[in-house]
């Protein structure tokens, strides 16, 4: 009589096992594998970096880990600078995104039933085309000769074209068209949850419709506004490709510092130790949100 259920157990097992093999292969060990290189001292080979463990004859000597190089993020003006501008960047391309996204993801939430499908399915169309071509395709439409300039030069709104192409502007247009479905689905997501009759009870007790929403929609989307922003924080901090090609030489983010401390210095010990440093920071905000999500949970049971 216990086979069966024991077989249950096993197979239950079995499932929940495959995320956690997954997430031990190909997230745990690389990142043991980047902290181990984090810790170790440059040196001209292949690879650049000295080994962890030393050994003299065969016989084992004693660890070669160093500190300097998470000292040296600290101690060096640029990766500092770059830090503090992939925060600055990644925050208010956030916030933009929330400011076009939630009265995106309240109409549809708000439209018929028939029609949530397809303007559902408008948000999610660009993600039909690569990453890559759709960041070159801004590159066309912002430089100096580009579509944006050539239609504001020919209703005459300006005479000659703007420099955007190559500055920050670029960058954060780049950075909201990218995530802006980021947020979006995650908020319409928990607005086309809610329940009309609590909008209809704030009307009858003399509500007016923004204070309806203020009172009502606003804080019952909240678990929506914190995942969407997450969504589009935590990739926009480290992105590369945008700040590559549309920034200028002043837009130093830590994904593009990363870059060229892999690729070009060939300093591997820095790079990693700035990855982790980046993923310590990053796991902050997740963290709380977590805790957040567990400190929800019980109030919206009772």
């Amino acid at each position: 009589m216990k086979k069966p259920v024991e077989r249950g157990t096993w197979g239950r097992r079995a499932v929940l096992g495959v995320p956690f093999v997954w997430l031990l292969v190909f997230f745990l060990i690389p990142l043991l594998i980047v902290a181990k290189i984090s810790i170790s001292e440059i040196r001209v080979g292949v690879p650049p970096y000295e080994p962890l463990l030393e050994f003299a004859d065969g016989a084992f000597v004693g660890i070669r880990a160093t500190f300097n190089n998470f000292v040296l993020l600290f101690e060096d003006d640029l990766y500092v600078s770059a830090y503090f501008q992939s925060l600055t960047i990644a925050g208010l391309s956030t916030l933009m995104c929330l400011l076009i996204g939630y009265p995106m993801a309240l109409a549809i939430a708000r439209a018929p039933e028939s029609r949530r499908g397809p303007l559902l399915l408008l948000v999610i169309l660009p993600f039909w085309t690569s990453f890559l071509i759709r960041v070159y395709a801004w590159m066309g439409i912002l430089k100096d000769e580009g579509l944006l300039n050539g239609f504001l030069m020919w209703t005459g709104i300006i005479s000659e074209p703007l420099v955007i192409l190559n500055t920050s502007v670029a960058v954060y247009i780049g950075i909201v068209y990218s995530y802006l479905p980021f947020m979006v689905l995650p908020l319409y997501a928990t607005l086309e949850k809610q329940d009309p009759s609590l909008l209809e009870a704030a009307a009858d007790l003399g509500a007016r419709p923004f204070r309806a929403f203020l009172s009502v929609t606003l804080p019952l989307s909240l678990p929506g506004i914190v995942a969407g922003s997450l969504l589009v924080f935590v990739p926009a901090v480290g992105e590369y490709v945008i700040p590559d090609l549309l920034g200028g030489g002043d837009t130093q983010m830590l994904g593009k510092a990363l870059w060229d401390m892999f690729a070009l210095n060939r300093d591997w010990p820095s790079a990693a130790a700035l990855a982790v440093a980046m993923l310590a920071a990053l796991a902050v905000p997740i963290a709380l949100f977590q805790r957040w999500q567990s400190a929800l949970e019980p109030k919206e049971g009772r």
